[in-house]
């Protein structure tokens, strides 16, 4: 997902997990993400497919459009 519209999205995912006291690793397991691109995503180093966006929403228990405008209206 490239866009300058969503370059604070990897940022905003940090912040939420970290509200829930869950760490990067324990969130690599929920999710079924690499750990290793978790934490590019939210340090702003790789941009978010897809595939891997729909898997971190749902480690929110959201859809991908509630987290989407979630991180919209939090700006």
């Amino acid at each position: 997902m490239r866009s300058k519209q969503y370059s604070e999205l990897g940022k905003y995912i940090k912040n939420e997990r970290k509200k829930l006291n869950i760490s990067l690793n324990e969130f690599a397991l929920i999710t079924d993400v690499d750990s290793a691109i978790l934490s590019r995503i939210e340090n702003l180093k790789q941009d978010i497919k897809m595939n891997v966006l729909r898997k971190i929403a749902n480690g929110f228990n959201k859809t991908p459009a509630q987290f989407l405008t979630e991180f919209e209206n939090s700006k």
